[in-house]
């Protein structure tokens, strides 16, 4: 990944926010890697929420409704299963430090998740960091075709409604990039990120 990184000795609830603010997010080598390191890429990725696209089989998918959608309901749930090992994602950069931070900011009201249920089991989901006026999405999950896109449209929708400004995705993948994903220099972003800091913090 291109860019900056640097360790962190520790992290509190507080400089994580702060370090949000600013432009870093953490990450970890690997799940049992107990170690934080700051990343601050030279090309961030960002979802412009005015340009966000769907495609026509997914708009029909999300018309037929095929699962129960909540806003926070199981946090410690979601992130349990986003730091998952899969056989598409052999590993994963969520460790037992970043759970537990993530579950506090949760209980802060600056944590969030969007859920995919079918009856009592959760299938689908991501989470991410709200702050000013921008989300910034960590992870996502899925165990039924198309439950994290489906909670990807209903994310769009809701920081829309709420008058987000900036969703940001750390990088940009392929799949994203099919939603409208852009990667944006390291200067530009700084801009928008002062500005959605200026915001007072929106309710998600």
């Amino acid at each position: 990944m291109a860019g900056s990184r640097r360790k962190s000795p520790g992290i509190t609830p507080d400089i994580l926010l702060r370090a949000y603010s600013i432009g870093l997010f953490p990450m970890a080598e690997s799940a049992d890697d107990p170690e934080i390191f700051w990343v601050e890429p030279e090309l961030r990725g960002v979802l412009p929420l005015d340009h966000f696209h769907v495609s026509k089989s997914l708009a029909k998918a999300v018309r037929k409704k095929p699962f129960d959608i909540r806003f926070d309901y199981a946090f410690d749930q979601v992130i349990a299963a986003c730091a998952e090992e899969t056989s598409g994602r052999p590993s994963t950069w969520i460790n037992r430090t970043i759970r537990s931070l993530y579950s506090t900011l949760f209980d802060m009201g600056h944590a969030h998740t969007v859920e995919a249920w079918e009856g009592n089991e959760l299938v689908g989901g991501l989470y991410g960091v709200s702050l000013g006026s921008a989300f910034f999405g960590e992870s996502m999950f899925s165990r039924r075709t198309d439950a994290s896109k489906i909670c990807l449209v209903h994310l769009v929708d809701r920081l829309r409604e709420r008058g987000f400004t900036l969703l940001d995705t750390q990088f940009t993948t392929e799949h994203l990039k099919t939603f409208g994903a852009i990667d944006v220099p390291k200067a530009d972003y700084a801009a928008m990120l002062a500005a959605a800091m200026e915001s007072p913090h929106l309710e998600f």
